[in-house]
């Protein structure tokens, strides 16, 4: 089979042929079909990543894909099931083995490119706003970064959830694409300043700030989100995409009881593998219903992957990228 390897954390990796994997016990081997692209990926290939690979290896961490071989102790699944899984890495190739609590079949009517651009990008921003930020119906939601792959799920997720959104994206076509996606207003971050259009907006709805601050972004906007919460509101730290960590000031979250909210999509779901359950089949409902739908701006050959990642490093892409691993 043929899988992107990389041999030493900032080496860029290489197309190479490898061995096929073999499936152990509690595992099973998929064909990929498909693989989301996310900026993690570009972490875990600098040794960032919240974790760490011990030996080469190929990044992706969302895959869809068919069971081509299962080992034993495995139950619930069988070889020519449609499934998706999120593995720790190796999602860059033609196959791979994971352990199969780690996946999930597929309804029929969920092809395998929404699928590879579901898991991560909605799973972080359902479980992170629901069950980590407990939004309530009425609440002022921001949203940073608004027109990337995990904030266009976190616009739609929040409406789902009964919130007002104000969605953050730099440029007008950006704005306009998170307004298409049901945010009800936006701000150029370009051209405007979030904390004085946060304060002039929710002075124009009755409120006195956002009650939740979706942050994949850091740096200077999470300064400015920190000047325009309500009291008592909570800020949920999803990542760094601008490369800057923010130092929080802990005396503003005192004065205005502000809760700074740390979420890590993978460390959640094994924390919590009740609610990872319950989360995971509401997602699937509203995925198979049509309530949410990935917005697939790109999607990529094999071949073609890092090419995939220079657009989401260089902060070019809007939606979901997908890497098609197979027929």
């Amino acid at each position: 089979m043929k899988s992107w390897i990389c041999k030493a954390f900032g080496e860029e990796p290489v197309l190479i042929d490898c061995d096929d994997p073999i499936a152990a016990s509690g595992q099973v081997v998929i064909d990929i079909a498909a693989c989301g692209v996310n900026f993690a990926d570009t972490l875990i290939l600098q040794g960032k990543y919240q974790k760490r690979p011990t030996g080469p290896f190929a990044p992706g961490f969302e895959i869809s894909g068919t069971i081509r071989a299962i080992g034993g102790d495995v139950a619930g699944l069988a070889v020519g099931d449609r499934v998706m899984a999120l593995p720790d890495w190796g999602g860059y190739g033609e196959k791979i083995v994971v352990d199969a609590a780690l996946v999930t079949r597929l309804p029929d009517v969920v092809d395998f490119h929404a699928a590879a651009a579901f898991q991560i990008a909605y799973g972080t921003s359902w479980f992170g706003l629901k069950y980590r930020a407990n939004v309530q119906p009425g609440e002022v939601v921001m949203v940073h970064g608004a027109a990337g792959g995990v904030g266009l799920t976190a616009v739609e997720c929040a409406k789902l959830l009964g919130a007002t959104v104000i969605a953050t994206a730099g440029g007008a076509e950006k704005c306009a694409i998170a307004q298409s996606h049901g945010a009800d207003f936006v701000i150029d971050y370009k051209t405007q300043s979030i904390r004085d259009r946060v304060k002039e907006i929710c002075a124009g709805i009755g409120r006195t700030g956002a009650d939740v601050v979706y942050d994949p972004v850091g740096g200077d906007v999470f300064d400015q989100s920190l000047r325009c919460v309500a009291p008592g509101a909570r800020i949920l730290l999803i990542g760094f995409a601008s490369g800057s960590v923010p130092q929080i000031p802990a005396n503003i979250l005192l004065v205005k009881n502000v809760a700074a909210l740390g979420f890590y999509f993978g460390a959640y779901l094994e924390q919590n593998p009740e609610i990872a359950r319950a989360g995971m089949t509401e997602l699937l409902d509203l995925l198979s219903s049509g309530a949410i739908s990935p917005m697939v701006s790109a999607t990529y050959e094999l071949a073609d992957a890092m090419e995939a990642l220079s657009a989401i490093r260089d902060r070019t892409a809007t939606g979901k990228l997908v890497i098609r691993c197979g027929a």
